[in-house]
């Protein structure tokens, strides 16, 4: 199955004047329309990437996944029926409601609802973000990615894997239990943390310029109980974040600088480091677990490991070398 990236995601809530305030003065969303149930927003050319609607729930309703073109939906479609998982199509006016046009949809063994779509319409008028940002990272990449707790993460695996065809990326046993997938260059586009109980973790926004991080890391530590994880880099895919409290009780991780892939020779490995390099003090986190991962942050201090920052033409500036040592260790590396 080819799937192409994150698309879109349906959010449950009951408390959509806050998403209003969090979504454009926060994360410098576009509000795109609004209802007396429910709001949309874009983060790019496409017409829609977000849509809230109050239901009087929290979490996640769905999660649109890309597919090349209606063939590859219709091949899509077979393929799950074959394997005994009941597949519905959306109707004119469902496709019309994801701004999209066509798509399937059907739920994983956990109960989420996943579509899958094909040819998403794209707005006339350029982004006009909420706030002073320089803008998203999606294009082909797609909207970020989405982590989802799990009961057991063994449970649901191998439906994404074996099923849909995402690849693993890497995976991490302690501090936490975490597998994460990918369907692009985009390091993952979906991961799972075992945390006992379905639902969902966390959904992934990548900046173009790391003071959008750091400006909306201000304005979140100014919102009292806001803060998810302070900011910090990962081990895996190198992003520079923090995460924040969405009035539908799942986090947002706002980051810089994600590392792309090449997905046909990506070799998996454990991160025996733990998630992250410095930082991200996880506030959901117990107090024996959150011990344990920052003792695992510093067990990577102790062990020099560092990452180079991934950045974009045109988003950095390169400095002249003035350290002898410095300039060794780039000749020898």
């Amino acid at each position: 199955m080819n799937i192409l990236s994150l698309g879109y995601v349906g959010i449950s809530t009951d408390r959509l004047d806050d998403w209003l305030d969090y979504g454009v003065n926060l994360l410098g969303l576009q509000q795109v329309d609004r209802s007396r149930r429910g709001v949309a927003f874009r983060m790019d050319d496409r017409l829609q990437r977000l849509h809230v609607e109050d239901d009087g729930l929290e979490g996640c309703r769905f999660f649109g996944w890309e597919l090349p073109g209606a063939e590859a939906l219709d091949h899509a479609a077979a393929e799950l029926e074959t394997q005994g998982i009941k597949v519905n199509r959306g109707y004119p006016a469902l496709a019309a409601q994801r701004r999209v046009a066509d798509l399937i949809y059907f739920f994983d063994p956990a109960g989420n609802r996943v579509e899958l779509f094909h040819e998403a319409q794209v707005a006339d008028t350029p982004f006009s973000p909420g706030r002073a940002i320089s803008g998203f990272r999606t294009g082909p990449l797609g909207l970020g990615h989405v982590v989802l707790t799990a009961e057991r993460i063994e449970d649901i695996l191998p439906f994404y894997r074996d099923v849909l065809g995402f690849q693993l990326s890497d995976y991490a046993l302690r501090p936490f239990k975490a597998f994460f997938l990918h369907v692009n260059a985009r390091h993952h586009s979906l991961a799972f943390v075992e945390t006992g109980r379905k639902g969902v973790h966390h959904l992934m926004m990548e900046l173009m310029n790391f003071d959008d991080v750091g400006q909306g890391y201000d304005l979140a530590t100014m919102r009292s109980g806001n803060i998810g994880a302070t900011l910090g880099r990962h081990t895996n895919d190198f992003m520079t974040s923090f995460y924040s409290w969405t009035p539908s009780k799942f986090m947002v991780e706002y980051g810089w600088g994600g590392r792309e892939i090449d997905p046909a020779a990506w070799q998996p490995e454990e991160l025996v480091y733990g998630p992250s390099l410095w930082g991200h003090d996880r506030t959901w986190l117990d107090d024996a677990r959150r011990a344990e991962a920052r003792e695992m942050r510093l067990d990577a201090a102790r062990a020099g490991r560092r990452e180079r920052v991934q950045v974009l033409e045109g988003n950095h500036s390169v400095m002249s070398g003035q350290c002898a040592w410095w300039d060794a260790m780039k000749r020898s590396g």
